[in-house]
């Protein structure tokens, strides 16, 4: 069955929201928690300060609205294509979370990590390859 034109575009566009959104989500979650600092104690005065200093930090709020466009763009492109497709495709957001939490988050990337991160992108482009689509419609 070969796909049409519009079915790989509206396909490759959502999958670039769910590689650029999630990523970019989960760095600004993990930012704006570690500007919030470190629980000290489990004791419930404490986490609800804590809870309370994450939901008012803006770039908390601005990794869940990632999320939230991450989810929405995951939903819709699975309503059309392949699980078998979409999820592998996807996958190069490791790379992107790789790179935003380098350049982002000053985490230090290994050369096993990049290497392991290439072979997951090799994937990718093998993945894209084939149609997102192989039951009928």
């Amino acid at each position: 069955m070969k796909p049409s034109l519009g079915l790989r575009f509206k396909t490759y566009l959502l999958i670039l929201f769910m590689v650029v959104f999630g990523p970019l989500g989960d760095v600004l979650l993990s930012k704006g928690v570690k500007n919030v600092g470190a629980l000290s104690t489990w004791a419930p005065s404490n986490l609800f300060l804590f809870f309370r200093a994450v939901f008012a930090s803006g770039t908390v709020w601005a990794g869940i609205g990632s999320l939230f466009t991450f989810f929405i763009a995951y939903i819709l492109v699975l309503s059309w294509a392949d699980y078998s497709y979409v999820q592998p495709a996807s996958s190069v957001a490791y790379g992107v979370v790789a790179l935003l939490g380098y350049a982002v988050l000053r985490e230090r990337i290994t050369a096993t990590r990049w290497f392991g991160i290439a072979i997951i992108c090799a994937g990718v482009f093998i993945v894209g390859h084939t149609s997102p689509r192989t039951t009928e419609p």
